[in-house]
């Protein structure tokens, strides 16, 4: 499962989709990560808490760290804190593993945005994450409209989804929409500032 890489491909081409906020692209790849485990039965979600199940048999570093993450003691953690305390950064962590996909070893690149510091992906990693999202993949297409990568999805693109896959799709865009609302609260309490200090 590759799903968080793929959607880090997305958003890395220039000129593939308008402008995002690296917040929103973090809280999307943490729900990737989140539905990439429940797949590989190394959690299980019961109701919104995720509870440990067994080691990935998996070879993404990623997925790894991400397991290796998970709260392991009762009541669990919930799918809305994973989100966020697992999402903080992580689009940055998600630059970092892209240049590993590439043919040759890439020299660091910092202070730089998410698309000019990833701007060269992996072909393979790419083209899978391309074919996936043209092929109408619902859980891809959810996040990388999430994330503002891409364009709203279909209606039926629910469809195919299980129960759990539509849970945190559904935490995720909860989880940006509350990042929005923080984003123009502190706007609004900036422009009032600025306002002040002209007035004065």
């Amino acid at each position: 499962m590759a799903t968080a890489l793929h959607l880090a491909a997305l958003a890395a081409v220039p000129g593939a989709a308008p402008d995002f906020e690296q917040g929103d692209l973090s809280l999307a790849l943490a729900g990737a990560e989140l539905i990439d485990l429940a797949d590989l039965h190394a959690v299980v979600l019961m109701r919104d808490r995720i509870v440990p199940a067994a080691a990935p048999r998996t070879e993404n570093p990623m997925l790894i760290e991400a397991a290796s993450e998970i709260t392991r003691d009762a009541p669990h953690e919930t799918v809305e804190k994973w989100l966020w305390r697992r999402g903080r950064d992580l689009a940055a962590r998600y630059r970092i593993a892209l240049r590993a996909t590439l043919p040759e070893p890439q020299a660091p690149a910092y202070r730089r945005s998410f698309r000019q510091a990833a701007a060269a992906v992996g072909p393979h990693v790419l083209c899978s994450a391309t074919d996936r999202l043209i092929a109408g993949d619902p859980v891809l297409t959810h996040l990388a409209a999430a994330a503002g990568i891409a364009g709203a999805p279909p209606a039926d693109a629910l469809d195919g989804l299980d129960e759990d896959e539509i849970g945190v799709l559904a935490h995720v865009h909860q989880a940006i929409t509350q990042l929005a609302a923080e984003r123009q609260r502190r706007s609004v309490e900036r422009g009032g500032f600025d306002a002040f200090w002209r007035g004065r």
